[in-house]
């Protein structure tokens, strides 16, 4: 029998993904190379904005026409759906359609009722019992209730066959309540994996060959096992790596609040070669006023000394960020202190974003909320600042070698490879395939848009 994945959202949907495929693999299945002509589709939904669950609801439109078609007996005549036609030209080949995630979480007890196309609901808590799903499909059963109110369960491996990174989740869960975010709603309250998995998992994926790998939560600096913090976990990790000369040589952390980041976090980065020298910094405002509005608890002023301290002892690091415009009371004052932090941090990059009210969260109903025009206008005026700062702080990084891993053959120039640096910049190269999931090092010649372009050095 066949699966076929569909992820949207953050890097912990795709980690989720990954780790359920595990079970699908374990029971002998395989991949499809398509949905139109899988056993099994399995939908992995973000909630996280009212654009992304539009998406979804598009995309469950289109499973209910392939079901129907999935369904025909011979002699179907519609090719509006492609290859799923030619798939059913000798009979019907039923198929099962699964969404889980935040959407299906939010939507637990009305997303079938809406979509009858779907066959399950898994939230977020119910991943656990996925064996029993695919023990139903397997034995052609109708399906049966799944129990929603199970304790969060971390999988043993998050792991897509043959990659050569892979995400690690280390927590779970979101205790912030930002004002404007449902992930607390969604996802439930933080939660630590002991130590002991973790190291565990990191072996597996030691043993695959894996060479970079990051840790992931919805706060994963929060993070706190029975008293052994995100430090100390790092320290531990890097030690681990060490230790068993691992060849994973790199590791990174998403994502992570202010709030959390502390000297000690600061000091096991800048004293661990292993660990990444790119911090991913959500900031989300410049406006203390507006920061507070949000609940991010934290000042304007608090965070610059924080990326000071940072730049001091890290001083190769690279910042990233999020950044939103148009929360609601966002004054043109507010705004320009956005941009004035953007000139004072100089990230390298930033995710831009204006403010969209989000249902069930508290933003949602403040007064004064931005017109669209006005947020429009401003998120553009800060990705033209953001594009400036990139390519300055970028060209800086010009003119030496670096290590680079391997990542893909380049679409433009199939003589050449991608690969990224340390700091999660792109480097485009001439080499042979033969080197992708290496580490190798490139000569930085120049800077060509947002990537760089290199020379192999042998």
């Amino acid at each position: 029998m066949t699966y076929y994945f569909e992820t949207y959202g953050c890097q912990m949907n795709f980690a989720e993904s990954a780790a359920v495929e595990q079970l699908f693999l374990a029971r002998g299945w395989k991949k499809a190379k398509s949905a139109q002509v899988a056993d099994c589709a399995i939908i992995n939904t973000c909630s996280v904005r009212a654009t992304a669950e539009n998406r979804i609801f598009g995309r469950l439109g289109w499973f209910t026409g392939l079901k129907a078609l999935r369904a025909c007996e011979p002699g179907a005549k519609s090719k509006s759906l492609g290859e799923a036609a030619e798939y059913v030209k000798d009979g019907a080949k039923p198929i099962t359609v699964i969404v889980m995630g935040c959407m299906a979480e939010r939507l637990l007890d009305s997303l079938k009722k809406d979509y009858p196309v779907v066959d399950y609901v898994v939230g977020t808590f119910a991943k656990s019992q996925f064996s029993k799903i695919i023990s139903e499909i397997e034995e052609k059963n109708s399906p049966g209730e799944l129990d929603d109110k199970v304790k969060y369960q971390f999988a043993p491996l998050s792991y897509e066959p043959g990659a050569f990174t892979a995400f690690v989740p280390i927590m779970h869960g979101c205790n912030n309540f930002c004002t404007y975010c449902i992930v607390p709603y969604l996802r439930g309250r933080e939660v630590s994996r002991p130590v002991a998995e973790i190291l565990k998992e990191i072996d597996v994926l030691s043993s695959y060959g894996v060479k970079e790998i990051t840790l992931l939560g919805q706060n994963v600096n929060s993070y706190n096992s029975d008293g052994t913090k995100f430090p100390a976990l790092m320290k531990t990790i890097a030690d681990h790596l060490a230790e068993t000369k691992s060849p994973i040589g790199w590791v990174r952390f998403l994502s992570s609040h202010p709030k959390d980041l502390s000297d000690e976090l600061i000091d096991v980065i800048a004293e661990n070669p292993v660990l990444c020298r790119h911090i991913h910094l959500a900031v989300q405002h410049g406006s203390t006023k507006i920061l507070k509005a949000m609940n991010r608890t934290y000042t304007r002023e608090h965070y610059l000394e924080m990326v000071k301290r940072i730049k001091e002892r890290i001083p190769d690091v690279s910042l990233t960020t999020d950044l939103m415009v148009g929360f609601p009371g966002e004054t043109e004052e507010d705004f320009e202190e956005v941009l004035s932090l953007m000139k004072e941090v100089r990230y390298e990059t930033s995710f831009m974003y204006y403010y969209n009210p989000r249902e069930g969260t508290p933003a949602a109903k403040f007064e004064n909320q931005v017109p669209l025009k006005i947020k429009k206008a401003r998120l553009q005026k800060m990705i033209d600042l953001q594009l400036e700062i990139t390519h300055e702080e970028m060209s800086l990084r010009t003119n030496r070698t670096v290590k680079v891993l391997c990542e893909s053959v380049s679409r433009d120039n199939k003589a050449e490879l991608l690969g990224k640096t340390e700091q999660d910049e792109r480097v485009a190269f001439a080499a042979d395939k033969s080197l992708i999931g290496k580490f190798v090092q490139v000569h930085i010649d120049e800077l060509s848009g947002n990537t760089f372009r290199g020379t192999l050095v042998e």
